[in-house]
């Protein structure tokens, strides 16, 4: 049986505007209730107690002192800042226990939406043996390699012409290189065949809810363990930019489940908090990954977050020029697309502000780090500007990013700020990593002993 019925598109701007509306006020307003679709399938309770299948190359956090995260953000071509942050973390980790050690080796979660979707499935999928697809180092490469292809440029007036009338028609892009080259990359695994624990987000306009890819269900429930490729198009199909994505699951009973599907970043553009409820979520079940910690301890987390930039600095709109727009200018005005940008930054900011209240409140803030450069200008903003002269600029801004200091939110203001005396984001990686070493002896060696 088909339990979500047909293939089903979604035509109108407003009907966007109101999935987004929906999405953000329904996942925010219970931050750590991960949201199912209605007509769910016949799944009994998960009963994780009688369940616990171990990652070969991560020993669980029960095993040590910490739960480990790794967050990605969503942002286009802009993922090449996240990559940049995340090969500087992997080398600080190799430099402590050797050429061969890898990001997935360290993180109980990696969560990414769109293109952080894409970074988390890089670092995280298996190859042949068993070891992620992608050394981070490599990561740049592919982004400087692909994204030409996946959003290839216009150039001068006409050009400019035809991808406002593209996007008005329809997407900007068709998709069909991204979509050829993650499923020619990720060919047939399967979200519970992750090196690591893995939480993606998307959207079903269908069912107007956010959907929660999470292998730690994909391990239990067949009907939720999608093909990671499927999984990368979904969150990656940013409305306006790229096509909506369609595909269904299928169990050993022949029983179906259906996804329509688009970015992740309209529900949840920084998947930390997402991320969160997923593993208290857990908690609550009972899995024996986690049976010796309790739920409400921040004390013993370590949160990584990184950004892909923002242009605030830039201030670029104003309620008086905004108050003037219709429909097309808040989704194409000046080579930028402001409808989609507050939806996202906003969903971003006030995940930030929520995770940074809550560890500042219990004086373990700097088991939290956030990573994020608030200062792009210009092209450095654009989520699909992928000229060679833009990409090469956003790799040498995440290498700036790194020597700038660790910045926290202000709890007053809200703001990002810089904070004196914890030196810079890459003293701050530095620090982790030898933390995270030092949590992956400690598990190995509790289980040696066992």
């Amino acid at each position: 049986m088909n339990v979500e019925g047909n293939k089903h598109s979604l035509s109108s701007i407003r009907f966007f505007v109101l999935s987004s509306l929906l999405a953000s006020s329904s996942f925010f307003s219970h931050p750590f209730q991960i949201q199912t679709p209605m007509a769910e399938t016949q799944t009994s309770g998960r009963h994780h107690h009688k369940h616990n299948a171990h990652h070969v190359h991560r020993p669980p956090p029960c095993k040590g002192k910490l739960i480990t995260v790794l967050s990605i953000d969503g942002g286009g071509v802009r993922g090449i800042i996240p990559g940049t942050i995340i090969n500087f973390l992997e080398t600080k980790l190799q430099e402590l226990d050797g050429p061969d050690a890898r990001v997935a080796d360290y993180f109980d979660v990696v969560t990414g939406t769109s293109t952080g979707g894409l970074l988390t499935a890089m670092i995280t999928a298996p190859d042949e043996k068993q070891r992620p697809l992608f050394s981070a180092k490599d990561i740049i490469d592919f982004y400087l390699q692909n994204c030409p292809k996946i959003f290839p440029q216009g150039y001068g007036f006409l050009g400019s012409v035809r991808k406002l009338a593209g996007a008005i028609m329809g997407p900007k892009y068709d998709g069909k290189y991204l979509h050829s080259k993650v499923k020619d990359l990720l060919k047939d695994i399967k979200l519970s065949q992750t090196l690591t624990n893995v939480i993606i987000p998307a959207f079903d306009i269908k069912l107007l809810q956010p959907i929660i890819f999470s292998s730690f269900e994909a391990r239990l429930e067949p009907l939720k363990d999608a093909h990671v490729a499927d999984i990368c198009i979904s969150t990656s199909a940013a409305p306006t930019f790229l096509p909506a994505h369609y595909f269904e699951t299928q169990d050993s009973n022949g029983n179906t489940r259906s996804y329509n599907l688009i970015d992740g970043g309209v529900a949840a553009n920084n998947p930390t908090l997402v991320a969160m409820s997923q593993i208290k979520k857990e908690m609550f079940l009972m899995n024996q990954d986690f049976h010796s910690y309790k739920p409400i301890d921040y004390h013993n987390f370590i949160i990584i977050s990184i950004g892909t930039g923002a242009a605030k600095v830039e201030q670029k709109f104003s309620a008086h020029l905004a108050s003037k727009w219709g429909i097309l200018q808040w989704l194409y005005h000046g080579g930028s697309t402001p409808l989609i940008d507050s939806f996202s930054h906003a969903s971003a900011d006030i995940v930030d502000v929520h995770m940074s209240s809550v560890f500042q409140s219990l004086h373990c803030e700097q088991n939290y780090l956030r990573i994020q450069d608030e200062t792009l200008m210009g092209q450095a903003s654009s989520v699909d500007v992928s000229t060679k002269e833009n990409l090469l600029e956003l790799v040498k801004i995440g290498e700036s990013l790194l020597k700038k200091p660790v910045s926290r939110v202000n709890l007053e203001t809200s703001a990002f700020e810089e904070i004196k005396g914890e030196g810079t984001n890459a003293d701050a990686l530095t620090r982790l990593a030898k933390t995270l070493s030092e949590e992956r002896h400690r598990r190995k060696g509790v289980m040696a002993l066992n």
